[in-house]
């Protein structure tokens, strides 16, 4: 729907003759009960040898056809007279428009007239019926929605995801230094270290102690000797250390494999007899481990490594680390962004659940017309006779001039226009106002009647139209309309259903209009419209 229709101008359609047509269309009455009938009459003439096809329809706009009367057919000087009847009615007060229909004579499409209706409602015998106090205000939730507490909330967020990545760093950092050592024999002397540093078994954990102390040594041997420490058994493991010392042949004494035996059954004996050595026992342990490992060093025979050897290992072992370095950051990063959009997610959960859908799309995703209501607004004179509004943004100029038909414009001596937003945003508002060559006096509810069906001529469907006087502050009267209609938009013929006002002012030798709409249930945009009519100050046209 273009702006164009909304030009509140066809307040000069008294002036233009219209031509006789084919299709001519009556209603009986303008006016009537809720549930009462509307009978529209549809009358052409044609030949007789003419084909005439008159719509099957349930609904007439916002009208329901509760009954479609026979073609009546009347022959006069050889030629057919057809009348269609339609009973129409609605039941719910208002004024509705009667929308235009396509009849088709002889395959070629006719429009008929659009009427406006008013529906009235049934007066209440106040005598009988209980009257009630209106009952006041009820006072609005108070929004948490300051912007700077959504910050604190984003920022909150966002240094939890921060201390995530930062302890996940620190941890792997550790855990990488433990576990990269150049020889496994000063990996075993640390890991020895450490274990004492725990003070297990002091704290009575005797069974973590000797799993640890054991461990320690299988993997040392492991690593070592490359025997199957991890997965023998204590006599296979020393089978195969013996057969190992052969092999390598390293010197090792029978005291050192016996001691290191001794040790691995003391640790099966807690491990799985739950016995409980004393506390100079698991001393004596642990530095007969020690003792084992620094000798099983000793004697593994040493080769000299080429120096070229030495460097090519020390690179790929550098290149190893690099690898696992780059391999953990990336598991922080991926750690740290699943945990904030994690915390996100719960957050507008929690806000949705407590507060609702409509409050987190509002205050938190954004919504067009609140950050309408709640922005700078502008207070301004417009056209002549000014008016003087308050809006959210200002007004900019629009020409409207070339819309209007030549026999309008002739009496027209001053047209000015002004309007924010399109006829597809969510919020659009248009001030006019026009000076007129010649006083005129102007009958605003039959203006007012021509603006409501230049608006359904060009696509506002199912319009309910209501009807009250309206007065500024200043106590200049006029006239108001307002109501809904659906509004297609023509690139994806979606629906939406849209609320509009529409003020009329007449002067003599000028006349001022305003006209906003917006989505229906849009309680900001209910605000907005609420706030710049209630701001209306109108000026005396000049000479």
């Amino acid at each position: 729907m273009k702006k164009q229709l909304y030009l509140l101008l066809l307040l000069l359609s008294t002036a233009v003759f219209a031509q006789q047509k084919q299709v001519v269309t009556s209603i009986d009455t303008i006016k009537n009960k809720i549930g009462a009938e509307f009978k529209l009459s549809i009358k052409t003439t044609v030949d007789t040898s003419s084909k005439v096809i008159f719509p099957k329809l349930k609904n007439f706009g916002a009208l329901e056809v509760i009954q479609s009367y026979p073609i009546d057919t009347v022959k006069m000087d050889g030629r057919y007279e057809l009348i269609k009847k339609y009973g129409l009615t609605q039941f719910d007060s208002g004024r509705y428009v009667v929308p235009s229909i396509k009849i088709f004579i002889d395959s070629k499409p006719f429009l008929t007239d659009s009427l406006l209706v008013e529906v009235a409602n049934v007066q209440v015998d106040t005598l009988k019926q209980k009257m009630f106090d209106i009952k006041d205000i009820a006072p609005a939730d108070n929004p948490i929605g300051d912007w700077w507490k959504y910050l604190l909330i984003l920022a909150l967020i966002i240094g939890i995801g921060a201390f995530i990545y930062w302890f996940i760093k620190n941890r792997q950092e550790k855990k990488l230094q433990e576990e990269i050592y150049k020889t496994p024999i000063e990996k075993a002397t640390s890991l020895l270290d450490t274990l004492e540093k725990k003070e297990l078994w002091q704290k009575g954990q005797v069974k973590a102690y000797y799993s640890e102390l054991t461990d320690i040594a299988r993997n040392y041997i492991e690593e070592a000797i490359e025997i199957p420490a991890m997965e023998s058994t204590t006599s296979e493991l020393i089978q195969g250390l013996r057969a190992a010392s052969v092999k390598k042949k390293m010197t090792l004494s029978q005291e050192i494999i016996e001691n290191l035996e001794r040790v691995l059954k003391q640790a099966d004996l807690v491990k799985f007899a739950k016995s409980k050595p004393l506390d100079f026992e698991i001393t004596e342990d642990r530095n007969k481990i020690q003792k084992a490992i620094l000798t099983l060093d000793n004697s593994i025979p040493v080769e000299v490594p080429v120096e070229e050897d030495v460097l090519l290992n020390e690179a790929q072992r550098q290149k190893q680390i690099q690898i696992q370095l780059r391999k953990q950051r990336n598991k922080r990063i991926v750690t740290a962004v699943a945990s904030v959009v994690f915390l996100l997610a719960a957050t507008t959960t929690f806000f949705i659940v407590t507060k609702g859908f409509s409050y987190v799309k509002d205050n938190i995703i954004g919504h067009p017309t609140k950050e309408l209501l709640e922005g700078e607004w502008v207070k301004s004179d417009y056209g002549n006779p000014g008016v003087i509004i308050e809006t959210p943004k200002v007004l900019k100029r629009v020409d409207l001039t070339k819309t209007l038909p030549k026999d309008g414009m002739a009496l027209i001596k001053e047209m000015q226009s002004f309007a924010y937003g399109s006829a597809l945003d969510p919020f659009y508002l248009m001030v006019s106002t026009l000076k007129f060559k010649q006083e005129t006096q102007i009958d605003l509810a039959k203006s007012m009647d021509g603006i409501l069906q230049s608006m359904e001529a060009q696509g506002a469907q199912n319009m309910i139209v209501k009807q009250e006087e309206f007065e500024t502050k200043e106590g200049v009267k006029g006239i108001k309309a307002y109501g809904t209609f659906s509004q297609i938009n023509g690139d994806d013929k979606s629906s939406a259903k849209m609320y509009y006002e529409a003020l009329l002012f007449s002067q003599e030798g000028g006349l001022q209009q305003i006209l906003l709409f917006h989505e229906e249930g849009d309680t900001y945009a209910n605000e907005i419209s609420e706030r710049v009519l209630n701001s209306v100050e109108l000026k005396q046209a000049s000479k």
